[in-house]
């Protein structure tokens, strides 16, 4: 017996590191081992999947790893994969979470369990990319549980009770667990982990036997249409299940406090015993109230901090028990439920206290930190001073304001820094397209290189982007060939990052951004706005302006559909997209122009993986596949060919419909490549004919370089030698996918090749 509670010990023994909430995630999700994650990145949440990736590569875990081509996508990914009984597991954030958001609901309504980390993060537009909460809160009426984390430590321990409260036979429904961005994401404190995975997986279990979609002896029918009255039991059954959780949460707490030495409950309660004032906030702000609790209390101050841990079921009746002997609370809220006077959370404290006969607990609230606003120690005593005061006096001046927010100056209106761009400036008549009229084919004339810096540039100099970045002077160079006025939609990006962040703009042109999955419908509506206001006369007839969207790291992966449709619906307008091969505005994720074998933050290598696992998306015959008027493709080493392709995609758009061109780019900082490199990079991607130059002219394809023809041809081995992200490919062990990637870039040349002597095909 002696022996079996040594075993037991020492299977129960943890490490003490010091680790981020991203990397703890990482780690309780590798340690329950989940069957499969579907996954999209997105700041700050990306981590958890690049974490978990670098683990697989090194053989740590088994799970199944799916890169969607966006947040809706992977949603549905890990719906399909839930309803098959495995066990599945997500993070996102901010407008990714919005965007699966029509997800959520089948799920909870499908009974179906998993697993999601909502790394909190504010909600676009503006576009900010650091914490608040209001993408939490529109996680309220999704029937999905909702665990809070304040610190690193909570969110590994969340996670892994977070699996046995969805499972449980009364349950069975998909839990959230929320924790801030960047705030718990990425700071790193002192944690305590299991070392023996053994610990984690003995405590949540084999899956329980729920009916799944995978039993071909037992068929089921998931998601049926319903009429009255069974939608409403369908619901009831779901008020039912979260009913069972409130019960089911504290014994499973309770059970994973004897194995780990950590107790929650549904509420963290600090000094709340005699507490005549008290705030209430969650998460990480919490735990900066906590030391201000503790100043107050040494100078006879009875002061306490209340936050939650579960957030769905909501805890009224333990707040309602918190709050009894508390004169005055201030409620922080990082979101704003606009025009109700106080979000969510405040509204469901004040109506918990109101149902409640023995509290007269008087309420305020104060909106905070939003767009990731530090919540420092001086705020925190604000919040109490508020509270003390209303607790003093019985009365309340204010119920609901903002804190920190910084009041303008009306004698300094915003300054326009660039001078917007002159008629002269934007059309100095080098770019001449003329038309032959028996074939259709377009012809433009070649413009000397000393010519070209006549013409004034869109985007100023004085941007962002990393030393070496390619998009710049590639947009640049394509704009060279574009003639007069234009506007730009800009998809979320590092082109969007690095040249338009407030107060300043790199942009003497119209520029519009839209997240990424939209950027096409936007320009979209955009184009038909200025073609109807024409025909209305509301704009003058003669105005004649160029609409192009840009797009860009990994935007054409989730930006296809609307994309797609924009082509199908044929607007006149130009859909530029820079390829870098990734998501580089988010750490370097692989996307779908990732080619294969090539590393990543979400493709490493190592004994178990080696780089990407699939090929290349070929977006340029997707959309050539649309019958748009014009498809290109182009590269800054060729400068003239790109020039060239520039002035023939604005006739197409301004004549007969959508224009997409794609052009390549060097990225040195996520490439693994020297700076200096990125001219020769490009170029030895073109004559390797991994990157063809070639355009489809009214369903015609044209190679506009031959690297045969010209004896420029060189081996792919020469091209990825240039990259550290792909020089492994070179050694005897990556022989495999060395050889599929040839075989695949010689596939696709020869089929061009193919229709380049064959007009037809």
């Amino acid at each position: 017996m002696a022996q079996l509670v040594g075993e037991e010990k020492a299977k129960l023994a943890q490490k003490v590191d010091f680790r981020t909430g991203n990397e703890m995630a990482a780690r309780a999700a590798k340690q329950i081992n989940f069957h499969l994650m579907g996954y999209y990145p997105i700041t700050p949440s990306t981590e958890v999947a690049e974490f978990l990736d670098e683990m697989r590569a090194e053989g740590e875990h088994e799970i199944r790893m799916i890169p969607a081509d966006g947040e809706h996508g992977a949603a549905g990914i890990c719906y399909g994969a839930t309803s098959g009984g495995g066990r599945v597991f997500n993070c996102t954030a901010s407008q990714g979470f919005l965007y699966s958001l029509e997800q959520l609901p089948v799920q909870a309504g499908s009974r179906f369990p998993m697993l999601l980390q909502l790394v909190n993060r504010s909600v676009s537009g503006p576009l900010d990319i650091r914490c608040d909460h209001s993408d939490l809160y529109f996680a309220l009426t999704t029937g999905w549980i909702i665990l809070l984390a304040r610190e690193p430590q909570a969110v590994y321990d969340m996670n892994i009770v977070a699996v046995r409260i969805g499972e449980h036979p009364k349950v069975r429904l998909p839990v959230i667990v929320a924790y801030d961005g960047f705030f718990t994401s990425h700071q790193k404190r002192r944690v305590q982990y299991f070392e023996n995975d053994e610990a984690v997986t003995d405590f949540v279990g084999r899956p329980p036997e729920f009916p799944h979609t995978l039993d071909p002896r037992q068929p089921v029918t998931v998601g049926a249409y319903m009429n009255d009255p069974d939608l409403i039991n369908n619901k009831y059954q779901l008020k039912l299940a979260m009913d069972a959780a409130r019960e089911v949460i504290p014994q499973i707490l309770e059970e994973y406090g004897r194995i780990s030495g950590r107790s929650y409950s549904f509420l963290d309660l600090y000094k709340m015993d005699d507490a005549e004032a008290a705030v209430l906030l969650i998460n990480s702000a919490a735990e900066t109230a906590k030391d201000v609790a503790d100043r107050l209390r040494e100078q006879g101050q009875r002061v306490g901090v209340v936050s939650l841990n579960v957030l769905r079921p909501f805890p009224a009746e333990e707040l309602r028990q918190a709050l009894r002997g508390v004169k005055a609370l201030t409620i922080g809220e990082r979101a704003d439920a606009y025009g109700a006077q106080g979000g969510p959370l405040s509204h469901e404290v004040k109506a918990a206290i109101q149902e409640d006969p023995k509290n007269r607990t008087l309420c305020l609230t104060r909106v905070y930190g939003l767009g990731g606003k530090d919540f420092y120690a001086e705020d925190a005593e604000e919040f109490f001073n508020l509270a003390l005061k209303a607790a003093e006096t019985g009365q309340v001046d204010t119920r609901f304001d903002y804190h920190g927010v910084t009041p303008g100056d009306p004698d300094k209106p915003p300054m326009q820094v660039l001078p917007p761009l002159t008629k002269e400036e934007v059309s100095p008549g080098l770019v001449q397209v003329s038309r032959n009229e028996e074939t259709g084919e377009l012809k433009v004339k070649p413009i000397a290189r000393w010519q070209l810096p006549v013409q004034a540039k869109r985007i100023a100099a004085g941007h962002g982007a990393c030393p070496g970045c390619g998009i710049l002077p590639a947009l640049n160079l394509f704009f060279r060939g574009i003639e007069g006025d234009v506007v730009i939609v800009n998809q979320t990006g590092c082109a969007e990052i690095v040249t338009s962040g407030y107060p300043f703009s790199n942009h003497r042109v119209t520029y519009i951004h839209n997240l990424f999955q939209n950027g096409a419908a936007t320009l979209a509506g955009l184009v038909e706005m200025f073609q109807e206001r024409q025909r209305r006369g509301d704009l003058p007839a003669d105005e004649d302006v160029t609409f192009v969207m840009i797009s860009g790291d990994g935007g054409m992966d989730i930006g296809i559909g609307a994309a797609l449709g924009a082509a199908i619906r044929n607007h006149k307008m130009i859909i530029l997209e820079y390829d870098n091969q990734g998501y580089m505005n988010t750490g370097s994720q692989l996307s779908y122009s990732t080619p294969l074998g090539h590393m990543t933050t979400t493709s490493h290598v190592g004994p178990a993986q080696a780089g990407k696992a699939f090929h290349h998306r070929d977006t340029p015959q997707i959309l050539a596949s649309c019958h748009i008027p014009y498809v290109f493709t182009g590269t800054e080493a060729f400068p003239d060919d790109l020039v060239k392709k520039a002035a023939k995609a604005q006739w197409y758009a301004k004549n007969e419909g959508l224009v997409y061109g794609k052009v390549l780019i060097a990225c040195p900082l996520n490439w693994r490549s020297e700076d200096r490199l990125g001219a020769k990079i490009l170029e030895t991607a073109v004559n390797c004919r991994f990157f063809p130059l070639y355009e489809v002219e009214q369903g015609i394809t044209k190679l506009t370089y031959d690297p045969d023809r010209t004896r420029h041809h060189v081996d792919v081995p020469d091209w990825l030698g240039l990259m550290g992200k792909t020089r492994h490919l070179l050694q005897p062990q990556y022989a495999p996918q060395l050889e599929a990637l040839e075989a695949e870039i010689e596939r696709r040349w020869q089929r061009l090749k193919a229709m380049h002597d064959h007009p037809q095909l």
